[in-house]
């Protein structure tokens, strides 16, 4: 299922885009990359998630129902717009321009990746025959991610959703097995290939997912609505 193409596609709101605010969207899990041999640093998922949260807020509806504002990297705003300031001070003095106010947000957005959870299911098929054969095997993993939606005036959770996302790997083995002088001497060949769905790509449509729940959780509990005439 296409969860970007319902994302984009759906109704837009009744009103202007809503101003949302996020912090932060991490990694909670702890998890580290699979590795059935040796022990990895690398994490098992994104440490970006935010980024993903961010583009999927400005695609729902086409961009009309979100409005974004830069929280994640606030304090190099807040030093950017520092500098600006002091510099036109410096060479406008009393006729220096205030900047712009920043556009503050009436709810937030808040959340994380909570779930890693790695060989759910295993299994396999294999066959020889006069020394040929072939196996086929696959891993199923799953990645959660929770979504929550906060009220900047009250501090009320308005809503929470999460989102559980499968991941497959599969593998597939050739062999070969021949005796070349009376049983002493053998050649033995192997070829495999190994095809992995990326986590990076699990999480993203995780988080469209979620959403996409979002908004239409919202409209339940009519804290929005869709805009009258278009389809639902």
């Amino acid at each position: 299922k296409s969860y970007y193409s319902e994302l984009a596609n759906l109704p837009p709101p009744s009103g202007p885009p809503i101003v949302i605010a996020l912090y932060g969207f991490q990694d909670k899990t702890g998890q580290r990359a699979s590795n059935d041999k040796f022990s990895v640093l690398s994490t098992a998922v994104t440490q970006g998630g935010e980024v993903f949260l961010i583009k999927a807020l400005q695609d729902a509806g086409h961009g009309k129902w979100f409005q974004p504002v830069e929280r994640v990297g606030l304090d190099n705003l807040v030093k950017e717009r520092q500098l600006i300031r002091s510099q036109r001070e410096l060479y406008e003095k009393d006729q220096a321009k205030p900047l712009t106010p920043l556009i503050v947000a009436g709810i937030m957005i808040d959340g994380g990746i909570v779930g890693y959870d790695s060989n759910l299911e295993t299994g396999g098929i294999g066959a020889r025959f006069l020394g040929v054969g072939a196996d086929q095997q696959y891993r199923k993993d799953e990645v959660t991610v929770m979504v929550r939606l906060i009220s900047v005036n009250t501090g009320e959770i308005l809503l929470s959703t999460g989102v559980t996302k499968s991941v497959f790997s599969t593998g597939v083995n050739a062999n070969m097995l021949k005796f070349v002088d009376a049983g002493t001497k053998a050649v033995e060949f192997e070829a495999g290939s190994t095809i992995n769905e990326p986590t990076t790509y699990a999480v993203r449509i995780a988080i469209e997912a979620a959403i996409v729940d979002m908004i239409k959780q919202g409209v339940t509990k009519k804290l929005w609505e869709y805009k009258k005439g278009t389809k639902k």
